[in-house]
């Protein structure tokens, strides 16, 4: 099934004539906005006889730190009077960057949610309950939108009260929910707690999963646990949210939107392109957005390439699972480490749950890394020989993917805290 059949199987060819004129357009409409203006024009770079994308590399790129050092206008490229929409993204660091809508912008924006909904086989018939926070962060808004101009019932139900989430699902006959990764295994506790059988008592068969990078165990988890296919989801606020990736039915890489966004997978250092199938740095500049457009954006997020050509017959590029970000590099006892790495290794072991912590602490002066691992409940049993049979197990198991030997910690189920939000996943004790 298709939403927009014509933009989605546009041959090759014509999909780069498209974008390099639609990158033309966006380079003249951002040398409107305060920050371009002045990029441009330090950089010598004449709108006017901007020839697409053979002048590319020409473009400087555009940084986190400069919206943060724009806010709230300096990459507005229409009139204030237009702004239909403000999303704010904080970060890590805590500063406010903001992202600015036109109506025109919003409504392209619902458009691609519903191309990716429906590619994965959702239609009007369905239930669609938005179990995501609305408000200043893009993820309930943007698949909200995408159901609802797909014609769906929606249910937006938000973030929390894990109890009335399940009492919906069974009144209204929920079969599509969407949530972070993290929250499912904690909404599937509270389905046991109520006694609820999501596999026997709801009719539930497909879970979008995003907003937080998570790895392909855990989305078999998370299928197994509520008989769904789950679908992994790839977006950012500055891009306008959740849309820039999806998967079809056949779960096999997320097609980016090329008609939207024009892709880039750079080597972090050198800024040159890497060859398909390599992992690299995703740098997107947007070719349909009006109020706010951005160009040559590095996201920190890694992934590759992968080859062309996807069974269910769209021609858009897609790209791997995130594999982590350039800043989330962990360096233990000189190993490079990720924390999707170990995510990988502990979510494919039978015993494990659904909740994990990384601390790093310092001993002896040097610095450690230890795995802190709830368990399923039929695993933590009072037999002290099975307990450390399987702390050993995980830990042979991570050094053998990672390289080094992390120490490992068995927890009950429960016991690890819960985060409203994104999981907390590292936690750095070395400055205690």
């Amino acid at each position: 099934m298709f939403w927009q059949e014509e933009l989605e199987t546009i041959s090759r060819e014509e999909l780069g004539v498209l974008q390099s004129d639609l990158l033309k357009a966006t380079v003249a409409r951002g040398s409107i906005s305060p920050h371009y203006k002045k990029v441009f024009e330090a950089s010598g770079i004449d709108p006017a006889g901007f020839r697409g994308l053979s002048d590319l590399q020409k473009l400087p790129f555009t940084v986190k730190q400069d919206l943060r050092d724009s806010f709230p206008f300096g990459f507005l490229a229409v009139d204030p009077s237009e702004v239909v929409r403000v999303h704010t993204s904080s970060g890590t660091t805590g500063s406010i960057t903001s992202v600015l809508y036109s109506q025109k912008d919003v409504d392209q924006w619902a458009s691609l949610m519903a191309r990716c909904m429906v590619m994965t086989g959702m239609a009007r018939h369905d239930v669609f309950q938005n179990l995501s926070g609305y408000g200043l962060f893009t993820g309930g808004l943007g698949f909200h939108y995408g159901a609802e101009i797909l014609g769906a019932m929606v249910i937006p139900s938000g973030t929390g009260n894990s109890q009335r989430q399940v009492e919906l699902m069974r009144s209204f006959f929920t079969t599509v929910i969407h949530l972070i990764p993290s929250y499912a295994f904690r909404l599937f506790e509270v389905m046991e707690e109520m006694g609820v059988d999501p596999r026997k008592d709801l009719k539930l068969r497909v879970a979008y999963l995003g907003a937080e990078p998570h790895s392909e165990e855990t989305r078999a988890k998370v299928e197994d646990l509520f008989g769904v296919a789950g679908y992994n989801s790839y977006g950012l606020s500055e891009m306008n949210g959740p849309g820039v990736a999806f998967e079809c039915v056949h779960q096999n890489g997320l097609h980016i939107w090329e008609d939207a966004y024009l892709l880039e997978v750079l080597d972090p250092e050198t800024q040159e392109p890497v060859p398909e199938g390599e992992v690299g740095e995703m740098v997107l500049t947007t070719l349909k957005r009006e109020a706010m457009p951005l160009i040559r954006y590095r996201t920190g997020d890694l992934c590759s390439i992968l080859p062309a050509g996807c069974p269910c017959g769209r021609t858009h590029r897609r790209i791997s699972r995130i594999a982590g970000r350039t800043d989330d590099m962990l360096i233990i006892k000189g190993v490079n480490i990720y924390p999707l790495d170990i995510e990988k290794v502990i979510m494919s072991i039978p015993e494990v749950g659904g909740n994990y912590v990384i601390e790093l602490f310092n001993q002896k002066g040097a610095d450690n890394i230890r795995v802190k691992v709830e368990l399923n409940p039929g695993a933590f049993r009072e037999d002290m020989r099975h307990l450390e049979a399987l702390r050993q197990k995980i830990a042979k198991e991570l050094r053998d993917s990672v390289l080094i030997t992390p120490k490992v910690e068995l927890v009950q189920p429960g016991k690890l805290p819960r985060s409203p939000g994104k999981a907390v996943r590292v936690v750095d004790l070395r400055g205690q």
